[in-house]
């Protein structure tokens, strides 16, 4: 059976001034994918995961996520979106003044019924969550007593809370040793297996690709130059290609 296409980005313009950064970019994404957006720094890999979720609008085209016309969606409706989207900012993103568990519990705060907000409820979640990153013994912690790898991973832990069928990773290794950029890919795959998530990363640490992408995407001249499995791409006789493997 046909697995349903859950992302769809078709003719996506963007610029910012005279600089032409989406030029006509499509590409589908289907559910349960995990693909891999590869481009040179200032290519605009993470400029199209903002745009996919509007937190940048684009100047033309056209976005689906989930059966759902992005661009045309009010406030309240993208919101309701965006609780469906989780995104794995390249920055993490935590509230230095909050515990984690109170980062953790600020999404749901945020997103869901108040009648389903009990004690029980918001604790389940928040453990789950933790469990997952293999990080529970941090609930009552401040970011700030954690390592970087241990910040990423609660921020992945606040991505899951809302347990979203799309996550968006903006550079999901950057700044990481290799140790724990790995352990961050597997988990990746992990939660992949285990929720069925539909996911595009956004990175240049080709070990990480290599780990996580079903398919790779090649954002070359603001547009989808090519796009194939590690292997494939990696034999790729083309030198705009090949430039990224060597």
């Amino acid at each position: 059976m046909e697995k349903q296409i859950v992302i769809d980005v078709s003719h996506i313009y963007k610029s910012f001034g005279n600089n032409h950064v989406l030029k006509d970019f499509t590409m589908q994404v289907k559910r349960g994918e995990n693909i891999a957006v590869l481009g040179k720094s200032g290519s605009g890999k993470s400029v199209l995961i903002k745009c996919i979720i509007r937190l940048n609008e684009p100047d033309k085209g056209n976005i689906k996520l989930l059966n759902t016309d992005v661009l045309t969606l009010d406030h309240e409706g993208l919101d309701e979106l965006r609780s469906r989207v989780g995104f794995l900012f390249q920055s993490n993103a935590l509230y230095d003044s909050m515990t984690v568990r109170e980062n953790l519990e600020f999404p749901l705060r945020r997103h869901r019924i108040k009648d389903e907000m009990t004690h029980e409820f918001v604790e389940g979640r928040v453990m789950e969550a933790l469990s997952n990153v293999g990080l529970a013994h941090t609930i009552d912690m401040m970011p700030a007593e954690l390592s970087g790898g241990m910040r990423k991973r609660i921020a992945l832990a606040r991505t899951l809370i809302l347990k979203p069928d799309i996550i968006l990773y903006d550079e999901p290794t950057t700044g990481l040793d290799p140790i724990t950029s790995r352990e961050i890919s597997e988990l990746i795959n992990s939660i992949q297996q285990k929720y069925q998530t539909t996911s595009i990363i956004i990175s240049h640490d080709m070990s990480c690709i290599k780990t996580t992408a079903d398919r790779i995407i090649m954002l070359i001249d603001g547009r989808c130059y090519a796009e194939d499995s590690f292997e494939e791409l990696q034999n790729s006789m083309d030198e705009k290609i090949r430039l990224f493997f060597d």
